[in-house]
């Protein structure tokens, strides 16, 4: 499955909460196929980000054999609660579309610290990163859930 594709699924999961369009999948990179998804429920928990639902989501029916096989596709790049839990799950990759200095000058609160920083900073596990996959397209969904704000 390829970067696109993938990140169009992460999209339509973030229909699921269109005032905070946080989606995720997570992909089986050599098999193709999606194996979670999450969706941002933070009005209702605070740690219930789109990553950490699909982290929940996969682990519901135990860990993963090799989680480094595993892509993190999100609409948007993940806060450091998030970026922390995938480092922790030990993902190999991970692919946003919208950066966090975007989420700040549309005026959506975040944590200012960039997913690249915490996988540098990270002595035990290292992850591939790639930002600005359907970048317009991500922006958008925030764009909007802005303007309803």
């Amino acid at each position: 499955m390829d970067h696109e594709t993938a990140m169009r699924a992460a999209i339509a999961a973030a229909a699921a909460n269109p005032a905070a369009p946080f989606g995720a999948v997570i992909v089986d990179r050599e098999r193709g196929k999606i194996l979670a998804r999450g969706v941002n429920h933070a009005s209702t928990d605070p740690s219930a980000h789109g990553e950490i639902d699909a982290l929940r989501a996969l682990w519901a029916s135990g860990p993963p054999s090799d989680p480094g096989r595993l892509a993190l596709y999100t609409t948007a790049e993940p806060c450091p609660m998030c970026q922390g839990a995938l480092l922790w799950a030990r993902l190999g990759t991970l692919v946003y579309g919208t950066s966090i200095p975007t989420l700040v000058s549309l005026g959506w609160d975040q944590i200012d610290q960039r997913a690249e920083e915490l996988v540098q900073r990270t002595p035990f596990w290292t992850m591939e990163v790639v930002g600005g996959v359907l970048e317009a397209a991500c922006d958008a969904l925030f764009e909007a859930a802005t303007d309803r704000g």
